[in-house]
């Protein structure tokens, strides 16, 4: 019984706790409703956001105008009330455009060159196909529009524009002293503005060894030389599809290793390879000379003019022997002073003692000290009266020029080159030919007229004692402490740090790259610099010769990349280059464009490179990647396959590289 009085009492407890509860309840609901009639209502409501993607039930939050009073009365429409005029924002300020380049430093300036305008390379070109850039993964943005470009007449396949410039020829007031075959450019804006045509049934070239004993006859369809020299054993047919190189030359019928071998006996000083490594052959005909010299280490620039035997430095280049169409005639070869430890004339058809030996001089001064000439001639070795008489005004020459005949055996003569001026200083006075001023500088070479005066070497021996081959290659000569540049101090420095940086960057694209697996025979450097990047093809053991060329715009580096065993020429990029179309099969370009496009249209000079360089050949350009939104366009445009890849540097760099393709294009 007391059990259930106790649960009894609990019910009782709970049920008036819930009663309390209700009243409580009523009591706030009515009172309110009774103080919010008349006061300020606050109204609590949410809404979907327009942005949200997903729906969700209202909910509800404080007003941000409570404890706040506002007269609505304003906003309220009555009759005969004006309405309210809608305020517009003031429209946005026009955003700030800063318009410039963006330098070395990666800072925008406005300090920068405008080129000339030019209307064939522009866009709004109608109906005309054309190519433009934009933004891609690399981060290359232009606006540049090239048209393609179309191909050249067939007459023009072996056009070599400052060489083939009829009309200048035309206007010279006087070719006798060979100024025809001299370098004649077209006018600026009338240069070359389409693609050279390849030969019908053009082949890839022959691969080296092979191409120095035969080349494909359709890649160079010209028969004259055969004709002309094939009983000298120059070249021959070898069946309908090929030419034959048998090695042999006007003076040396029986082939140039017996020839080079006589050489060496009759000056043992003469060691090709060691102290003998670069060679000059003028008048070279097909180059044989020079690409037996290969063999024995030796480089040699072959020389000869467009005459009346014009394809014989094609036939060089197409076997795969350096060569340059170059001559004797009233300016200064595009190469330094003190270039070439041998010089070499097989009957070369060069009258070296007219004009004062003016002909002679130049060989002179592009001869190192304590070099030699070699002339092989039919002075040298016949009897007749005039030929006599050419022999005596030679001797008598040379005699002048205080070089020393050596050996006169069969028919050749060897002459050797002091090793200093003490001889030339101690000739009777009136002597001519005179020395040249002091202030001649025998290394400036660019449009320079030939001078009747002995070049002065250097007293302090400069150019005189270079090490023996190989070591020269990278050792740093002494003519390296008189090239123009800025640096004063670090000059051994600079050399050796650019000889090790090319050859990290050419060992990694034969690793990543697979150079071995390239046709990589004719090498043109654009910007050679000292030279670094041929060294590197050498110390990467590339059967491959390089061509390096110095540019005007530069410091000119050319006595140094001689003294190093390496050739090159100085060149004016804003003018065509003196070599056949198809002749190259790389070329390499680093930094040129960012430099030249202040000078010159970029597309002028990428149009000369597609001139020379082979189908199947391949193009490097390591530059600035602000010029490389362009460059990709014309190289579209030229029928080129660019691809633009990261330096070593990495992605952010301000550097880039394009390497671009070049196939065999159908018309």
């Amino acid at each position: 019984m007391k059990l259930l009085g106790h649960v009894d009492s609990l019910v009782i407890q709970t049920s008036m706790k819930f009663a309390a509860f209700i009243l409580i309840s009523v009591s706030f609901f009515y009172l309110g409703k009774h103080w919010s009639d008349g006061s300020r209502q606050l109204i609590f409501f949410s809404r979907q956001s327009p942005f949200e993607t997903t729906s969700s039930a209202p909910s509800i939050s404080l007003s941000p105008n409570l404890n706040k009073e506002f007269n609505i009365s304003a906003l309220i429409n009555t009759p005969g009330a004006s309405p309210v005029k809608k305020i517009r924002p003031p429209p946005p300020p026009p955003e700030f455009e800063t318009f410039g380049i963006l330098d070395e430093n990666g800072t925008m300036s406005d300090k920068f060159e405008i080129g000339e305008f030019d209307p064939n390379l522009v866009e709004n070109w109608g109906n005309g196909t054309q190519i433009g850039a934009e933004t891609g993964k690399e981060g290359v943005k232009s606006t540049f529009r090239v048209k393609k470009f179309g191909f050249c007449g067939e007459s023009m396949r072996e056009y070599i524009p400052c060489l083939d410039n009829v009309e200048a020829i035309k206007r010279l007031k006087s070719t006798d002293r060979g100024e025809r075959f001299e370098r004649h450019c077209p006018e600026k804006g009338k240069g070359l503005n389409c693609l050279i045509p390849a030969p019908k049934g053009y082949h890839p070239p022959i691969p080296w060894p092979r191409s120095r004993d035969e080349v494909w006859f359709t890649n160079v369809p010209h028969t004259r030389l055969v004709d002309d020299k094939g009983g000298q054993n120059w070249i021959s047919r070898k069946g309908k599809d090929k030419f034959k190189f048998p090695g042999g030359g006007t003076q040396f019928i029986h082939g140039a290793d017996q020839y080079l071998d006589q050489i060496s006996k009759m000056v043992p000083d003469i060691t090709f390879g060691h102290h003998i490594r670069v060679v000059l052959d003028v008048g070279c005909g097909v180059a044989s000379f020079g690409a037996y010299l290969l063999s024995r280490n030796v480089i040699t620039m072959s020389i000869a003019p467009k005459d009346v035997h014009e394809n014989q430095i094609q036939f060089a280049l197409e076997r795969g022997v350096p060569a340059m169409v170059a001559a004797f005639a009233t300016r200064r070869l595009l190469y330094p002073s003190q270039a070439f430890d041998l010089i070499h004339c097989s009957r070369c058809r060069i009258n070296w003692t007219r004009d004062d030996g003016i002909l002679l001089l130049e060989v002179n001064r592009v001869l190192r000290a304590g070099g030699y000439f070699a002339w092989a001639a039919q002075p040298v070795y016949k009897h007749e009266e005039a030929l006599e008489e050419q022999w005596e005004e030679m001797l008598n020459l040379t005699t002048r020029l205080c070089w020393n005949l050596v050996k006169k055996e069969g028919y050749i003569a060897i002459w050797q080159k002091p090793f200093n001026n003490s001889c030339s200083l101690s000739r009777e006075p009136g002597t001519s030919p005179p020395l040249c001023d002091r202030a001649d500088d025998p290394d400036n070479v660019w449009y320079v007229d030939l001078k009747a005066c002995i070049s002065q070497l250097p007293e302090n021996e400069y150019g005189a004692n270079v090490a023996l081959w190989p070591a020269r290659l990278q050792i740093p000569p002494d003519r390296l402490q008189s090239i123009q540049i800025d640096s004063s101090i670090a000059r051994k420095e600079l050399f050796m740090a650019e000889s090790k940086y090319w050859n990290e960057i050419v060992a990694s694209y034969v690793r990543v790259l697979h150079w071995k697996k390239f046709q990589l025979r004719n090498v043109l450097d654009m910007r050679a610099g000292y030279g670094g990047f041929a060294a590197a093809i050498i110390e990467n053991q590339l059967d491959a010769w390089v061509l390096n060329v110095v540019p005007v715009s530069g410091p000119n580096t050319l006595p140094v990349i001689y003294d190093r065993g390496l050739i090159g020429v100085m060149h004016d990029w804003c003018e065509p280059f003196d070599t056949y179309p198809r002749t190259y099969d790389f070329l390499h370009a680093a930094g040129l464009f960012s430099i030249e496009r202040k000078r010159c249209n970029m597309s002028t000079i990428m149009l000369e490179m597609d001139r020379m360089l082979r189908p199947g050949g391949r193009v490097y350009i390591r530059d600035s990647l602000d010029v490389m939104g362009e460059l990709q366009e014309i190289a579209k445009a030229m029928g080129w396959h660019p691809t633009l890849r990261d330096t070593s540097e990495g992605p952010h760099a301000s550097y880039r590289i394009l390497t671009c393709d070049k196939r065999l294009p159908r018309r």
